[in-house]
């Protein structure tokens, strides 16, 4: 055995997203998800989606190692009581001993009827993205055209593209994409016809609650109630819908193929494409704010008190910070209403049934209600006006939130948005709406409805049970002997935290960063996640029953300043996600600062004070694990 040292990764955790159905169209065209060799999505099968309104995407998809041990730790031998399978007579551990027992498992409903939650589900957040973002009208302002929109990552289903523009696309796909070859991919009014079919993944185009039928190729959008016209919803599918790419790939943009259902899209530009909507600044609450209540010191992925937007930042100044790739990189998206700037990678969201908890910080036990979150906060931010949004954002954010949600309401009136009516937000959470529940319990300890509004019961029991059924792509097998290799280093190393096996749950406690952190004592032992990390008070928030707000250098921990586990009696540290469809991942940590699962487990590329420091010393044994990590997917290992 070569020189070992420690091993592990945290993959990148960002927004997931999950809607329940409105509408009634089966759409069975295409695949929904499954397996494809070499890392690359297919056409069998399924996937999903996942995110957090709060604090990133959990452990549901791709994930990293987070956590290890030294040979004969507590990743080691003694661990052996995690095994499972084939793995007997293997030296090492498959995983951490004490995580052997579902402790999360959630309801399931109907998997088919999840599917159509899943890729059109709006609950009414067309409201929000046609009457207050406007996101059509600024594409239709903006001059979109098909060509556009692929090079902010977006994809196309050809299964849902009028026939009639079928051979005319296919034709230009061929040529080089110029106006000149291309007039149609050049023309905005094609961009237009697809969103009205409902063939951009993940941008929903309704009229009367249903999908759109009789197609005429425009967006015929109603001023005076945006429910009775054409208007364009975002469903899950906008950030974790791929295709099988089986007609166009266009490099480091989008694809257009038969719909794939949960994979990453990891060429999503999310900033670019709310920077199109004609009123951005409606995006307020989830950007680096500057505030009174904490002195101007929201972080930035430029630093603390560095590129924040004012209450009275201009549609100009928003669309800087979103098309600002310093400040919003590419793949990435920033799901919490908590005034910092701190987008996660988005990740996958297939094989829910073996994850949990929710969150990449782990603030939520069940599937649903993190769904739930997603539904009635992340897809029409004009929740945090209610009674139930005020006091979440008092629980999360004490003055400051308050001050959020007090901006919030002088943007909104600014645009003439009104409060209430018929045309007038919120629009999940209105009064006529059917779909919903409204004047719940809410705040930051209410796990069912945090901003006290639940949308369908049995619709969220049917998204479980879909993104619960689906099967992650095919990991990469081309080099047996180095993956065999790679497992037994990983199980040496690795799995204080870990299981080998990803066809099992994961382990579903909370990794904190280290002894410096509130509850520490509530999780399991585990190697320090951050050793480094020594998070400065910003805040107290006694009277929520949370751990103070904290901060330290560096962009690791900005996603849980404000958003971590205290709300469920846990420390601030990560969740552990699953490790599989690493070998898409185009960067690792949750916060995109490792280019690669090599450097990740390089000790020459990363101090040991730094976050996720599990190292492979010998380069022969990192290369194996490398390919051992690049081959999971949800089989069970031999």
């Amino acid at each position: 055995m070569r020189t070992l040292r420690t091993c592990g990764l945290l993959s990148a955790m960002a927004l997931t997203v999950a809607v329940p159905a409105c509408s009634g169209d089966d759409d069975d065209d295409g695949g929904s998800g499954g397996r494809a060799s070499g890392g690359r999505t297919g056409t069998g099968g399924g996937a999903a989606s996942g995110g957090s309104a709060e604090g990133g995407v959990a452990n549901a998809g791709g994930g990293g190692l987070a956590g290890g041990s030294t040979v004969g730790g507590a990743g080691g031998a003694e661990a052996g009581t995690g095994a499972a399978g084939g793995d007997e007579g293997l030296a090492g551990a498959s995983g951490p001993p004490d995580a052997t027992e579902n402790q999360f498992e959630h309801p399931i409903g109907d998997a088919d009827a999840g599917k159509d939650v899943f890729r059109f589900g709006t609950f009414g957040n067309e409201g929000f993205w046609t009457r207050v973002a406007q996101l059509p009208q600024g594409l239709v302002q903006q001059g979109v055209t098909p060509v556009m929109a692929l090079k902010a990552g977006l994809s196309v289903d050809i299964d849902r593209v009028p026939a009639a523009m079928k051979p005319v696309l296919a034709k230009e796909l061929a040529t080089d994409l110029s106006k000149a070859m291309a007039p149609a991919l050049n023309d905005p009014a094609t961009t237009v016809a697809l969103i009205e079919a409902n063939a951009v993944i993940g941008l929903v185009a309704k009229k009367g609650g249903n999908l759109i039928s009789a197609l005429d190729g425009k967006l015929d959008v109603d001023p005076n109630d945006v429910f009775k016209g054409e208007s364009v919803g975002v469903s899950c599918a906008f950030c974790h819908g791929v295709t099988d790419e089986s007609v166009f790939t266009l490099p480091s943009g989008g694809t257009i193929g038969k719909r794939v259902d949960g994979p990453t899209n990891h060429n999503l530009d999310v900033g670019a494409s709310l920077a199109l909507a004609k009123n951005s600044r409606v995006f307020y609450p989830t950007l680096a704010l500057e505030l009174v209540a904490n002195q101007g010191k929201s972080v930035s992925r430029k630093g603390i008190g560095v590129g924040l937007i004012s209450k009275a930042a201009t549609e100009a100044e928003v669309d800087a910070y979103l098309t600002d790739k310093q400040l919003y990189p590419l793949g990435m998206f920033d799901d919490a209403t908590d005034g910092n700037g701190a987008p996660m990678h988005i990740t996958p969201f297939f094989r829910a049934d073996l994850a949990a908890p929710w969150g990449s910080e782990g603030s939520i036990e069940q599937l649903q209600d993190f769904n739930n979150l997603v539904y009635t906060l992340l897809f029409d931010l004009t929740a945090l006006t209610t009674p139930g949004g005020v006091q979440f954002m008092l629980d999360r954010g004490g003055a400051a939130g308050l001050e959020i949600v007090d901006n919030y309401q002088a943007i909104l009136a600014d645009l003439q948005i009104p409060a209430g009516g018929v045309n007038g937000y919120p629009f999940v959470g209105r009064e006529t709406n059917q779909l919903v529940a409204i004047g719940l319990s809410a705040g930051a300890k209410e796990a069912a409805s945090p901003v006290g509004i639940r949308v369908d019961e049995d619709a969220l029991k049917d998204l479980n049970a879909y993104v619960s059924s689906l099967p992650s792509p095919d990991g990469i097998k081309t080099d047996q002997d180095a993956t065999a290799r790679g497992r037994l280093v990983f199980r040496q190393a690795c799995t204080s935290c870990h299981n080998d096996d990803q066809s099992r749950f994961v382990p579903q406690n909370i990794v904190p960063f280290n002894a410096n952190v509130d509850l520490f004592s509530n999780a399991p032992a585990r190697p320090d996640l951050f050793p480094g990390w020594d998070g400065d008070v910003l805040a107290q928030r006694t009277a929520a029953g949370l751990v103070p707000v904290r901060n330290a250098a560096g962009t690791f921990d900005d996603k849980l300043v404000i958003v971590e586990a205290s709300n469920r009696d846990q420390p601030r540290g990560s969740a552990l996600p699953l490790l599989l469809d690493l070998a898409r991942k185009p960067a690792f940590l949750h916060d995109d600062s490792v280019s690669s699962l090599a450097d990740l487990l390089d000790p020459t590329k990363r101090d040991a004070s730094d976050p996720h420091p599990f190292f492979v010393e010998d380069a022969d044994d990192r290369s194996d694990v490398v390919a051992f990590l690049k081959s999971l997917d949800d089989q069970p290992l031999p």
